[in-house]
């Protein structure tokens, strides 16, 4: 359920770099506010900032110019060693091509993220059991993901992502690799760990199918905020 309270906010944020004597600007000036326990979809054609956008409310790119506040935190302010921690617990983050780790069952990859954190044994346990059940995959816990299907693969992605409870889910074009039922089955589940878990979750998406799924869409078009579509 959306509440009043702002989860994500930005204010002028300004990414650039440069390629030789060639600037090139992902972002321009984007402001954005984002309500606690909103589903929100960042559409725009490929290099409009869309996924530069999500990697600084992750922190794990720093901007240019402007703030980035993500529940209550101006990211600007915490060190390397604090936002490495700070985004351990507080951002779960779902990548279109699932990065689990081959070599790790579905348990041991979701159970990954707990071990940087002070938990014990059966603290860990219990997260990791009830991210597997909650994305309903418990029963291929054992399994390599070699052994799961795409649809599989990205539960135990999406149980990693929520397993140490984050304030924010950040979603980069979570179905591009998945056939059509599996992409309407992951779909399904963003938007029940939105509605009955509260989960504010941001999602990255070209499929104008996959952003009906959210409460808002918003445009970006070569690094700008061109318009707001109600869904």
């Amino acid at each position: 359920m959306t509440t009043n309270r702002q989860m994500v906010q930005t204010d002028e944020l300004t990414k650039m770099y440069r390629r030789g004597s060639e600037e090139i600007h992902p972002l321009r000036g984007i402001d954005v506010t984002v309500s606690e326990g909103e589903f929100l979809a960042l559409m725009g054609p490929s290099g409009s900032g869309k996924s530069t956008l999500l990697n600084l409310i992750a922190g794990i790119d720093t901007p240019t110019k402007g703030t980035i506040i993500v529940n209550g935190v101006d990211l600007e302010n915490l060190s390397d060693v604090e936002l490495s921690r700070w985004r351990t617990r507080s951002i779960g983050y779902i990548f279109q091509l699932y990065n689990l780790v081959p070599v790790l069952t579905a348990w041991e990859n979701v159970e990954l993220p707990l071990l940087l954190l002070p938990l014990s044994k059966k603290e860990r346990r219990q997260h990791t059991e009830t991210a597997l059940k909650a994305v309903g995959i418990y029963d291929r816990r054992r399994h390599y993901p070699r052994q799961l299907s795409g649809g599989q693969e990205q539960r135990v992605a999406i149980a990693r992502a929520i397993v140490t409870d984050p304030a924010v889910i950040l979603a980069d074009e979570p179905t591009g690799d998945l056939d059509a039922q599996s992409e309407k089955e992951i779909l399904e589940l963003l938007k029940r760990l939105n509605q009955e878990f509260g989960k504010t979750l941001i999602m990255v998406t070209h499929d104008p199918q996959a952003a009906s799924y959210a409460d808002r869409v918003l445009h970006l078009e070569k690094g700008i905020l061109r318009e707001e579509v109600r869904v």
